[in-house]
């Protein structure tokens, strides 16, 4: 490996450092925000977040420890308990942009139009299969507001 390609090397992995970095620190905001508790050594907070997604605890101990980016499951599971969308995860964690992952029409809704996805398109967008998309929209159901 010559000289420049050991330099750019470095540049590139000091940079995946520093979005690690950032990423994690963002990650222990949401979770604090929603009452896990992280930073006192018998919390349990990484023990209950990786219980509640249904993950490795050593996947959730490497990205708090700043050692390793979750792969995409992980990653798609982490932000369905914290409320968060895959989208933004994704984005924070710099795996993409948002020029890769453009928001569709929603978001230019004319005045006075809602919004809000309805929970069968929010599973058509989530990839949730066909044949689970009646009973999602159900169980979504449960936890929406009146009307919503």
């Amino acid at each position: 490996m010559g000289a420049s390609s050991r330099a750019g090397a470095r540049i590139d992995q000091s940079y995946r450092a520093a979005g690690l970095e950032e990423f994690a620190g963002w990650i222990e905001e949401l979770l604090r925000g929603r009452g896990y508790d992280i930073d006192s050594p018998r919390g349990g907070g990484r023990s209950k977040l990786a219980d509640d997604a249904g993950v490795h605890r050593a996947a959730v101990s490497r990205l708090l420890q700043r050692q390793s980016m979750p792969d995409l499951e992980t990653m798609r599971r982490i932000a369905t308990v914290l409320g968060v969308p895959l989208r933004e995860m994704l984005i924070r964690s710099g795996r993409l942009t948002e020029d890769d992952l453009p928001l569709s029409g929603v978001e230019h809704a004319t005045a006075g139009e809602d919004p809000r996805l309805s929970p069968e398109e929010a599973a058509r967008r989530m990839g949730v299969p066909p044949e689970l998309r009646d009973l999602f929209a159900k169980v979504a159901r449960q936890f929406l507001p009146e009307g919503g």
